[in-house]
This record gives C-alpha cells, structure tokens and sequence, in this order.
C-alpha cells in the first residue's frame, strides 16, 4: 500500500466496513494431520488466525490447579479443538508463564498453574502433548514465553525452594507488589535466554513468542530498584533510560541469533502493547493519547525491532475502538494498524494484530462491544491495509464460551474455509 494519512486510511477503512458483505459460513473440513517437516506449518501462503492459551493465574488453562493429568489433557485438547472448529491456524501457548514450565526444564520448576504447588511434577508433559497434538490437527504452536516476571507477590519464601531466584536474590526486585528478575544483570540474561531456548531444543515449536511485559509497567509512587546493575553496567550509556533500552535489545537479538541456532526455521514473535510513541512525544509516534508508551515506559524499542528485522512477526494489541480520541478514549484502531502498517512497510516483519475478543460482550466495556458485529468490523477494516496479514484473539476462554457470538460472527464474515499459516 501507498503512503496514505491517517485521516485517509480511516476514511477508506469505515467505507470497507460499511460496506462488508459476509462471507459464506457453510463449514470447512478442518485442515488434517500436521503439514510441513517442521510441524504445523502450512507450504502454501496464508494468514494468521491466531488464539492466545493464557496459563498464568490459570486464566484460559488449566481451569483450576491440581486437575488431575488427565483432566489437563483433555482440557487442553478442548482448547485446541476450539481452535480448529473457529478455522484458526494457530495457538498461542503460555509455557513459562512466572519463570517457572510447563516442561520438565532443567533450570525452572514445574508452573504452579498445574498442580497448584510449583516444582511439583504434573504427571504429564503439556508442552509436549500441546506441540504433538496441534500439529496433528494443522495447528502452529507458539510457544509464549514471560522473561522476566517472577511472580505475582513479593515474598521469595513462597516459591519452589529450587527456584533459581530464591538461589540467586540478586537478580530479583520486588516491585508494584510482584517479583521480577533484574533486567540489567548480564548474567540474568543469559540465564532467562537458557531457560527459554530449552523448550525450542527440545520441541519443533513453530515460533517463539513474547508478549508486553519487559520493564514492568510503571507504577504511580514507586521506583524499580536497579541502581546496582546500573552504576555497574550502565557508564556507557548518556542516562538509565538508554540502557534499560539497551538490556532489552540484546535480549531480543540474542533470543532471536539463539532460535536460530538452536532449531532454523522456528520463527520468533513479538505482541507488544499496541503504543510505541504518541506523536506528542515523538514525531515518528501514532496520534493517539496513550499512557503508557512502549518505549519509554517499559523500554522496548518495539518499532526499531519491527523496522530492522530482528523479530519475523509483530502482532501489537490494537484493544481499542474506531472512536474519536478523548480523554476516555486514549488510541484509535484505525490509526494503529495504519502506523503499524507503516511500521512493517518494507521490511521482513510481518505484521499481525491483536484483536480484544475479551472485551465482546462484557459489561464493563462501551456500548460498541456489545454489539457481536463490533470485532467482524475490525477485520473489515484491517483489510484495507494489505501489510496487516493476520489476527490473534485474546483468549482461548472467549473463542471456546463465545458468549455473545462475536467470535462466530468473525467466522462467518471472514473465516469461510480453513487456511495455513503464513510460512
């Protein structure tokens, strides 16, 4: 697509919307038996349709601590039967989802999302049986990675005595009421690098995928405690906020050169919170409002990654309507996926976007997303911009209950056959 304002795209989006037509709902044999040496992944060009599996806090999977194995299993089969029937072509596993696995890793404990006690062994391997079972039923698996979140307290005394930052309570800091590692410390880094790498030498997972949470989000009256790491490792850099950039730069490349070597063609992905930069801050930023900037709250440079090819897919959270900007209504979507899409324009990035199918129907939300067509329109739109080639859905739980049909609806008006994921 051409260089377009902002004003245009949405111009032209809202017109694509008002006029969509639905595509046929007749179902589509789903997609059989795995394709591609490396697994679910399909030799024809198609798009993504993905769905996120949320682990932590049990939030789409398992749904409730100490289900037997079985129960796991036959809960997590559910999910990726969901996916099938809803034409998706990719699931979005959460493996480690509070530095702990959901595989027998050598350097974390098992997740306490399974058993309801961390270390304690499930009597199963889930991210073995996730990888083996959706590629037997077409399906990518995405194995969903937290680097550095540790937990959602602050007492260290209540993890696995194992537990790496219970032996190491340097690299930790407690911050906003949750643990995380150090960023900063070199060493943490390597570390977090090893325990993810693990589970790609181990499975043909289809991606690596991280989600928003580097630094963590900022909160009001509270300060993240990295002044050690920074008067030792940070003389190089004109102010912290630099170096803070920086550790997680190298995280990136590092995770990405390490994919690569450890299992070539497995891919690795980013979704971060859909603002880089509002343009007040920065003219290269989106119109919008937001408070929360990628860069220089949370100290991911998410566009220059995009734009230098060091991850092959983005897939910001565009969980926003099309309504003007005001006080309540912080970002745009059109305006998003046009400035993502001219983020990725020219580069090898792929761009997916996250789409709120959480916000469907739930109370608490305006009025639009009650409407069940409110999410079809996204898609709608997003089709006016050819760099957007695909979309991933927050979350499982929603794709399975669909409780106001908004999920069907994208079906419907756009999902008429099954298709493979992009290669």
């Amino acid at each position: 697509m051409g260089r377009v304002s902002r004003r245009a795209f949405a111009a032209a989006a809202l017109s694509a919307v008002t006029m969509m037509t639905a595509a046929s709902s007749a179902p589509g044999r789903p997609m059989s038996g795995p394709v591609g040496a490396a697994g679910g992944r399909g030799t024809a060009a198609g798009a993504m349709r993905g769905v996120w599996l949320a682990t932590v806090a049990g939030r789409d999977w398992p749904s409730r601590p100490g289900l037997s194995a079985a129960g796991q299993r036959a809960e997590l089969i559910a999910h990726l039967d969901a996916a099938v029937r809803s034409r998706l072509n990719t699931v979005i596993l959460q493996v480690r989802p509070t530095a702990d696995a959901l595989w027998p890793s050598p350097h974390e404990p098992w997740s306490a999302c399974l058993t309801g006690t961390q270390g304690v062994h499930p009597g199963w391997d889930p991210l073995g049986t996730a990888v083996t079972e959706a590629h037997a039923r077409g399906l990518e698996l995405h194995a969903w990675f937290n680097p550095y979140r540790v937990a959602a307290h602050t007492d260290p005394t209540r993890l696995a005595a194992t537990h790496p930052a219970r032996r190491n309570p340097g690299w930790v800091v407690p911050y906003g009421g949750k643990l995380y590692y150090n960023p900063g410390l070199p060493e943490v880094r390597a570390f977090v690098e090893d325990a993810m790498l693990d589970a790609v030498r181990r499975y043909p997972v289809d991606a690596v995928h991280f989600d928003d949470y580097f630094y963590p989000y900022p909160v009001a009256d509270q300060t993240f405690d990295d002044d050690a790491a920074y008067n030792t490792h940070g003389g190089a850099f004109p102010d912290r906020a630099a170096w803070r950039r920086d550790n997680i730069d190298l995280l990136v490349r590092e995770t990405a050169a390490r994919i690569r070597e450890t299992r070539p063609g497995t891919r690795f992905g980013i979704s971060p919170f859909g603002v880089w930069r509002n343009a007040a801050t920065d003219p290269l930023g989106s119109d919008t409002r937001a408070g929360v900037q990628t860069y220089d709250d949370l100290h991911a440079d998410t566009r220059r990654w995009a734009r230098e090819n060091w991850i092959d897919y983005i897939c910001p959270q565009l969980y926003w309507l099309t309504q003007p900007l005001d006080r309540q209504v912080p970002a745009n979507y059109a305006v998003l996926v046009d400035w993502w899409s001219q983020v990725v324009r020219g580069s090898g990035t792929k761009l997916y976007i996250g789409e709120a199918l959480y916000k469907a129907g739930d109370p608490a939300q305006p009025a639009a997303w009650q409407d069940p067509a409110e999410l079809s329109r996204h898609l709608t739109l997003a089709t006016s911009c050819p760099q957007a080639r695909g979309h991933v859905f927050f979350a499982a739980r929603e794709v399975a209950a669909d409780r106001t049909g908004a999920m069907a609806r994208v079906v419907a008006d756009h999902y008429g056959q099954p298709v493979p994921p992009l290669p």
